[in-house]
């Protein structure tokens, strides 16, 4: 029977396997013209683009362009999302105060915030950054009161019998409980973060992903077009695996 590392190399051999032989099927298929460059171009032509694009210096510019709007917008939702959303949480009177208001804005989708956003701050750097943070603060708000909400009534009124106050009770008690499932919805929530982000730079951007995506379209260059796709999946799971070390860090007894 086979250990649990081997178990893991395997199915990491597995995956790389499977990975290479879709990229060498894709080759294959477009190199016998089954299917015409316009639509899907080869992954030696990707490939050849990325060269090209990094020679020209415009291929770290648009995945550090879109990332900084990412992080911007989305850490400032995270800051205020985590501890106004406790708070909700152990407050049943303010959060029916601000339940309608939540309940109004989560629904929104990114993309309708944009004409808003454009109207009051224009193309810059700033509406970007609102677009994320709008898109991404109601959702974590919930996740955060969510998680909240669920922690063990019994360890709270512990913590009270032995006399801990409102503070002590949210630092020592309810934050170490939640924190799991906050970490979580904020790993979904960067995703959607990202979402966000591309949708702004479709409409109005001069750099960035979304942007790269876009102009690639309009000169029919299919090319650049999955380039920009595959960028996006690479940027976003790179900035995954750094929040699994943070998670790992934070939360060692998670296993």
């Amino acid at each position: 029977m086979k250990s649990a590392s081997e178990r893991k190399t395997w199915q990491i051999f597995v995956s790389i396997g499977s990975f290479f032989a879709v990229i060498l099927l894709w080759e294959v298929v477009c190199r016998m013209g089954l299917i015409e460059p316009i639509f899907l171009p080869a992954p030696s032509q990707v490939l050849t683009r990325a060269i090209r694009m990094i020679e020209q210096g415009a291929f770290f510019e648009h995945i550090l362009a879109s990332g900084r709007r990412v992080m911007v917008g989305f850490l400032l939702a995270g800051f205020l999302a985590i501890p106004f959303g406790i708070f909700l949480g152990t407050s049943p009177f303010f959060k029916a105060v601000f339940d309608p208001i939540i309940s109004l804005l989560r629904p929104l989708p990114s993309m309708s915030w944009i004409p808003l956003s454009l109207l009051w701050l224009g193309i810059t750097e700033t509406q970007k950054y609102s677009i994320v943070f709008m898109g991404s603060f109601a959702p974590s708000l919930l996740y955060v009161i969510e998680a909240t909400r669920n922690v063990d009534p019994v360890l709270i009124r512990a913590a009270q019998n032995l006399g801990a106050g409102r503070k002590d009770l949210i630092k020592e008690v309810i934050l170490p409980a939640a924190l799991p499932q906050i970490i979580a919805g904020l790993k979904v929530m960067l995703g959607i973060a990202w979402t966000c982000v591309i949708a702004a730079e479709l409409v109005a951007a001069r750099n960035g992903l979304g942007f790269m995506i876009m102009n690639g379209k309009e000169y029919f260059q299919t090319d650049t077009v999955l380039l920009g796709m595959l960028l996006i999946s690479l940027t976003v799971m790179g900035i995954d695996g750094i929040f699994r070390i943070f998670e790992r860090r934070v939360l060692p007894w998670i296993p």
